[in-house]
């Protein structure tokens, strides 16, 4: 196999079918409300990370999902749209505990920022292991403080290190998103990242390229001529250098991005997942590579569970 594909991990795990529940747990986001910036990251619209996910309460949004449940397959609760751990920890309890309301839940996934991560958010995961797997997503996209501050991410990289600390030091296990084509960044920063994050005990990586939305200011940007999307082909060869340069123990949890249909600007490519995995795959067979080949730092034993 090319690389981990958390969907084999699973199966394994679980000896079934594993689907993803999207929730929108009604959160804002620092970067949002003032607290650290306004307007969030230059690439995010008004609906965040889940455009797709309908606005209901945690509980109806669940119901709904498990409606359309088929026998024998079990579920992951994903708590994706904007900052999942922004909240007081009695708010954040109320709804985690409502996403798992049924036992074919077997994870629960919080995507969140580094800097909402604080130990009384780390204990309340924690909590959660006894009963189901827990892993939370850190929107980390680069290294450079330097892209940070381009894109507004409104906060350095010292916040990603504070957390994973806080994170390890509970035994709460962490996956990374990266972003390729972000503006000002080329295939050598995106491998300084992948750098970076190796030093870092992850369960997993999700990696996507960056596209435009409507009525975003990277959409501004690319109107103005300011910014040029990866092309497809250009993609596929920063996934491969990614893959080839991360840890072997990593798992990859998504080389490709949810754009939404209705708000897609450019590049056009991406509405497409299949023929992107597909050709990753494609070329890296052909090549002899595969996950880790060109990484020279420590070897890990493969994570087996979240």
């Amino acid at each position: 196999m090319e690389y981990n594909n958390l969907s084999v991990l699973l199966r394994r795990l679980y000896g079934a079918k594993i689907r993803k529940f999207c929730i929108d747990g009604g959160f804002t986001c620092p970067n949002r409300d003032g607290t650290c910036g306004i307007g969030g990251c230059i690439f995010c619209g008004e609906r965040g990370s889940g455009e797709h996910i309908q606005k209901k309460g945690v509980a109806a949004q669940m119901e709904g999902a498990l409606a359309s449940a088929k026998p024998g397959e079990k579920y992951i609760a994903y708590f994706q749209n904007f900052t999942g751990t922004y909240a007081p920890i009695d708010v954040l309890k109320e709804r985690y505990d409502a996403a798992l309301c049924d036992g074919r839940i077997v994870a629960l996934t919080v995507g969140t920022r580094p800097d909402c991560i604080d130990e009384d958010v780390a204990c309340l995961l924690a909590s959660y292991k006894d009963k189901t797997d827990v892993w939370i997503e850190l929107g980390l996209q680069t290294e450079s403080d330097e892209t940070a501050a381009r894109i507004n991410r409104g906060y350095k990289k010292e916040a990603f290190e504070h957390a994973m600390k806080i994170l390890s030091s509970h035994g709460v296990r962490a996956v990374v998103h990266l972003m390729a084509g972000l503006p000002g960044e080329d295939r050598e920063q995106l491998l300084k990242t992948v750098d970076y994050v190796n030093r870092f005990p992850l369960f997993g990586v999700k990696l996507h390229s960056t596209y435009v939305s409507r009525d975003t200011e990277l959409c501004r940007m690319y109107e103005r001529g300011e910014y040029t999307p990866l092309t497809f082909d250009g993609y596929v060869e920063d996934a491969i250098a990614v893959l080839t340069h991360l840890r072997p123990d990593f798992w990859i949890h998504r080389l490709t991005g949810d754009s939404p249909g209705d708000l897609l600007v450019a590049p056009l490519w991406v509405r497409k997942k299949d023929p992107v995995l597909i050709e990753i795959r494609r070329r890296m067979s052909e090549r002899g590579l595969f996950q880790g080949c060109e990484y020279r730092g420590t070897s890990y034993p493969v994570i087996e569970k979240p």
